[in-house]
């Protein structure tokens, strides 16, 4: 607790006590006078501990904002004061301050899941410039600088490493726990920590755009967005609690006017029944439960972007995934090259050069494949057709290199290839040249991902690929999907997702899976877009509303699970508070409940559900 909060709640039980004792004192010729001196005590017992609360309340009737807990705390308390009650008035006000400071402590228990991912951000840079060592602002570093990255030191920017070989722990990026070594070549991500040994390595990425900062703003972003249980809530309680305060109202005045009854006891009746009548132990458990499922799923390398995408994540019964990068490792070789008229080398050496500007995996492993030199200037009239492949004129002949949709809309005469796996077909002046197979291997997790997956109640999973269809189906039944679409161009993609949605129920939610830029429509398009890798296409994570920071696809069902018990605990929650406050509150207008029993109805009930609430923190 506060060291502020601890004086004055002490300052407070001590007035408080003293004025009981000044209470109950019998002293002959004197007992107006202690009556009064206790009265003040009291007095100075009740300000000290709600002088906050009592400012707050005053603030906002000024501000037009009435009706809300300060308001309800202010009327119950002064209320009693004026009827004589002075202790019962205190204690109400110590235990709901003691309920505030408690909730407090809950709330900034719950940020530090996300706390943790906000100190991510370097403080510095060591920059080599005119052959000495610099320390910049991580935001001065240029791409293509070389940086020094020291034991100890965070990484300041996504970096490919040139010199050295250290271990790096990863945990506030990918919620891995085991630290990886990462060599020369290998790409290290900005926010990771350098456990042992110097390495030196050259700026890939500006600071704005390195991993920290996207996932900077994903936390960001993340406390703004709202689930539909959340916005009912706080709609609740912008209704709720007018209407509690005019029926205390009413309670006070009706009998009194209407059947003639002591207006003393009504009016404690109608005291009592707003204390009762408080919602603090909806409006703060509920958006701390979302808080709470938000920061635990962080920890395990799972960045959702919003408590509306927790909800819809616990809804799901449907996902689809794109097959490159997800499905499969994108980790591409080749594994077979076909040749007509034209050397093996010569096909490679063409096939590399219509690629050199892409960054695709299939495009990567073509130029891996390519020892030679690029020449650039014989690279012409580039044009990457969507779906396709790559139109261009490379050492001054037209070439197409693409798929098979590619050379049959150019009318070139070629022989399909019936093996599984990707397939670059490659024509030159409208002559058909060869091809070149390429395969990617599938995730050894995947098998087991699909069957968490049935498991989290997914009824169906679909492949949506531009890939061959005779492979994509090689890949769907290796790891039991039974759904699989291939050969799709972007925007068919986005048309398969349509009729996925089209059947599913009102409360059932659609997913959707990939790492690609092409996949961006269908992730912005789905219930839920999750972007698998953060290290992925920017593109895609922009469009994510869930980010899966390593490439595991057992992630996913585990972001379902954490999604479904925080639903769970936020509902019994929303249950607990309304079965307990309606209850007491009818007690509280029949005059069979009294304060005490109205503080356990608001702050007891308020820290049962708080302390439920951060139970979402520790879901396995």
């Amino acid at each position: 607790m506060k060291k502020s909060f601890k004086i004055r709640f002490s300052l407070s039980i001590i007035f408080l006590i003293i004025g009981v004792i000044l209470k109950f004192m019998k002293i002959e010729n004197l007992m107006y006078e202690m009556t009064l001196l206790s009265i003040i005590f009291f007095l100075i017992s009740y300000f000290v501990i709600g002088i906050d609360i009592l400012n707050k309340a005053l603030k906002n009737i000024f501000r037009g904002n009435i009706f809300d807990e300060n308001f309800l705390m202010m009327i119950a308390t002064i209320g009693a004061l004026v009827i004589g009650e002075f202790p019962e008035a205190i204690a109400v006000m110590l235990l709901y301050q003691v309920g505030e400071e408690f909730q407090s402590i809950a709330v900034g228990k719950s940020r530090d899941a996300i706390k943790e991912l906000m100190e991510i951000k370097p403080e510095h840079a060591n920059v080599v410039r005119n052959k000495e060592v610099v320390a910049v602002r991580p935001e001065e570093v240029e791409i293509g600088e070389i940086i020094l990255i020291k034991p100890g030191e965070k990484v300041p920017v996504d970096s490919r490493i040139l010199v050295g070989k250290s271990s790096f722990d990863t945990k506030t990026i990918t919620g891995e726990p085991v630290p990886k070594t990462i060599g020369p070549q290998e790409i290290i991500y900005s926010g990771t920590i350098n456990l042992n040994k110097v390495v030196e390595a050259k700026v890939m990425k500006k600071f704005e755009d390195s991993t920290v900062s996207k996932i900077l703003e994903l936390v960001e972003e993340a406390t703004s967005k709202k689930a539909k249980t959340e916005k009912f809530i706080t709609k609740f309680a912008k209704y709720y609690t007018p209407i509690v305060c005019f029926l205390a109202l009413a309670l006070a005045v009706l009998p009194t006017v209407v059947f003639n009854q002591n207006f003393s006891e009504w009016l404690y009746r109608a005291l009592t029944f707003l204390v009762i009548s408080c919602p603090c132990a909806l409006v703060i458990s509920v958006p701390l439960g979302f808080f709470g499922g938000i920061g635990g799923a962080s920890k395990n390398g799972i960045l959702i972007k919003g408590s509306n995408y927790l909800e819809a994540l616990s809804e799901a019964r449907y996902i689809a995934f794109d097959k490159t990068g997800t499905i499969t490792k994108g980790a591409f070789e080749i594994q077979k090259v076909n040749t007509v008229d034209i050397s093996e080398q010569e096909l490679i050496r063409i096939a590399a050069h219509a690629e050199k500007f892409s960054n695709h995996p299939i495009a990567i492993s073509i130029k891996e494949k390519y020892a030679g030199k690029y020449d650039e200037k014989k690279i012409q009239n580039l044009e990457e057709i969507s779906g396709k492949g790559i139109k261009a004129n490379i050492f001054f002949k037209d070439t197409l290199v693409g798929n098979a949709k590619l050379l049959m809309e150019n009318d070139i005469v070629f022989k399909e290839e019936k093996e599984p796996g990707t397939v670059i077909y490659i024509a030159v002046e409208n002559k058909y040249k060869g091809c070149i197979l390429i395969s990617d291997t599938v995730k050894k997790e995947a098998k087991e991902a699909i069957f968490d997956l049935s498991r989290a109640k997914i009824k169906e999973s679909y492949i949506l690929t531009g890939d061959e269809e005779r492979y994509a189906r090689q890949v769907a039944k290796d790891v039991d999907i039974k759904n699989c679409f291939g050969n799709l161009l972007p925007e068919q993609k986005l048309e398969k997702l349509e009729e996925i949605m089209k059947q599913k129920k009102k409360k059932e939610r659609a997913i959707f899976v990939g790492d690609g830029i092409n996949d961006s429509p269908c992730l912005a398009r789905a219930d839920v877009g999750i972007a698998m890798g953060g290290i992925g296409a920017d593109a895609a994570i922009e469009a994510a509303d869930v980010v899966i920071m390593t490439d595991e696809l057992t992630k996913i069902a585990q972001a379902i699970r954490i999604s479904k018990e925080t639903m769970k605990i936020v509902k019994q929650n929303i249950v607990f508070a309304l079965i307990i406050k309606i209850s007491v509150l009818i007690l509280g207008a029949l005059g069979f409940a009294n304060m005490w029993l109205a503080v356990f109805a608001d702050v007891g009930v308020s820290i049962i559900a708080i302390l439920n609430s951060m139970k979402t923190l520790k879901i396995k």
